[in-house]
């Protein structure tokens, strides 16, 4: 039966003692910050446990991350864990996995075809809904601290074909139609930046160049939000002028809310996706049920509560 696992019984999930010989993990991409701490949460886990862990990098490509996963399955693998290039490709993936009969578990980017896993596939995450909501309804009450009745905004999106960047914008959308906004929010450009801090400095310096009045910038993730920062530093913007927001309270973000640039951040638990989706996996290669949807909490982030998460992620 398929069931949600929410907070109480993934503290059981965690505890599990492994043994699958081998897991296969097709990560969307190395050179991503999160990302990085999901992958090393994984191979931490791996190497505490005695799992053989084989890690690649599918550097984006939603062809070779499908030929890795078959790469996998012909190698002879117990299990596989996935991380998505693209959310909306996963049901090749699923089933591929689904005729070798090798169990398969998709970490921290939600697989469109969720609701149809088959039993021997799981997904370990965190919610999107509450992400994107925890930033904006704080952002919200920074800028009616302020002062401001009427706000005016920019709103940085990730990769479009990413579930998270879809659900986080949104997620803001949602904050202001619910009336939960402190303030009266006024968005006056959204644009894709793709979770990078390079193209996120080229696209907030291009919004910069219009001249046009702004209070604050709410981004998809951490990364953008500095590349925000950079850019209206280099402009000459005083920091304590705007609110910036960001989501998964990277290590570069924390010393950027220390800094007194970024003010919001949400705490994604990287390496407890990582170490939740190989129990998963080990335990689907054992033939154990597992519930096939397991929520990590995320947690709002701020100046007052930073000490409690600076040794995370």
């Amino acid at each position: 039966m398929k069931k949600t696992l929410l907070v109480a019984g993934f503290a059981a999930l965690m505890s599990t003692t492994a043994m699958a010989e081998t897991v296969g993990v097709s990560m969307a991409l190395f050179d991503d910050n999160f990302l990085t701490v999901l992958r090393n949460g994984i191979q931490s886990h791996a190497d505490a446990n005695g799992i053989s862990v084989q890690i690649e990098d599918a550097q984006n490509d939603v062809a070779k991350q499908l030929d890795q996963i078959n790469n996998f399955i012909a190698s002879g693998v117990d299990a596989i864990v996935v991380n998505p290039v693209d959310t909306s490709a996963t049901q090749a993936m699923t089933d591929a996995a689904a005729a070798a009969g090798v169990p398969l578990v998709y970490v921290n980017r939600q697989p469109i075809n969720l609701d149809t896993l088959p039993d021997n596939q799981a997904f370990v995450a965190s919610n999107e809904v509450d992400s994107g909501t925890l930033e904006t309804i704080e952002v919200c009450r920074l800028l009616k601290e302020k002062g401001k009745d009427n706000a005016n905004v920019y709103v940085m999106m990730g990769e479009l074909s990413n579930q998270a960047a879809v659900q986080r914008t949104a997620d803001i959308h949602d904050v202001m139609a619910a009336g939960k906004c402190a303030v009266t929010l006024n968005i006056i450009d959204e644009q894709t930046a793709n979770w990078s801090r390079d193209q996120a400095q080229s696209l907030m310096t291009n919004w910069l160049s219009t001249n046009t009045a702004f209070d604050g910038v709410i981004a998809n993730n951490d990364e953008m939000a500095i590349g925000a920062i950079q850019a209206m530093k280099a402009a000459g913007i005083s920091m304590e002028d705007v609110v910036v927001g960001g989501v998964d309270a990277t290590q570069d973000a924390l010393a950027a809310m220390q800094a007194g640039d970024l003010d919001v951040t949400v705490f994604q638990n990287a390496a407890a996706q990582g170490s939740g989706s190989l129990d998963a996996a080990v335990k689907l290669a054992k033939g154990e049920a597992v519930d096939q949807k397991v929520w990590v909490p995320f947690e709002l982030v701020t100046p007052a509560n930073i000490g409690d998460y600076l040794s995370k992620n």
